[in-house]
């Protein structure tokens, strides 16, 4: 997939937050995981939603995930928190990625406490894979409502798999 034309720099995601609601349960891994999502998205990503920016929006963007009725909701509002579009994503096709990505993550967490450096390695080289091929699903989900790059949409997939745990 081509990358997205250079993006003004003020197209980015400045606060993300997700619906804690939607979260039943997660261990100390998963927040961890969470944790470095969120941290290393707002360091450093592209997010340009496609309508709002036609409407002369321009970010920095505020983004609210939660899973409603079986879609990602993305909630967009401007840095000053006004709303400026909701945008509804089917999860059906997440399914399977996020049940193979939660069961390699176990195995990962497993085996950092008890494995050898290359069997590790092997489970985070294939837990990396789950990783890219949802984000390249999720940036092909996004195409024409949101320009945005791959290291974004990896981040992104990450904190959706956090609001799928139910304990």
């Amino acid at each position: 997939m081509a990358p997205p034309p250079t993006l003004d720099p003020r197209q980015r995601i400045a606060h993300i937050s997700l619906d804690e609601e939607t979260i039943i349960w997660r261990n100390a891994d998963v927040e961890q995981e969470r944790r470095v999502a969120i941290f290393d998205l707002i360091e450093e990503n592209r997010f340009r939603p496609v309508r709002s920016s036609a409407r002369g929006a321009t970010g920095p963007y505020r983004l609210k995930l939660s899973v409603q009725d079986g879609r990602l909701s993305m909630d967009i509002q401007s840095e000053d928190e006004q709303p400026l579009e909701t945008l509804l994503i089917g999860l059906a096709r997440f399914r399977r990625p996020i049940r193979e990505y939660f069961a390699i993550c176990d195995s990962y967490y497993q085996a950092i406490r008890k494995a050898t450096p290359a069997e590790i390695e092997t489970i985070d080289m294939a837990r990396r894979g789950i990783h890219d091929n949802a984000a390249e699903l999720l940036l092909e989900r996004l195409d024409g409502k949101v320009e945005t790059d791959f290291a974004t949409a990896r981040r992104l997939f990450t904190l959706i798999c956090v609001l799928h745990i139910k304990g």
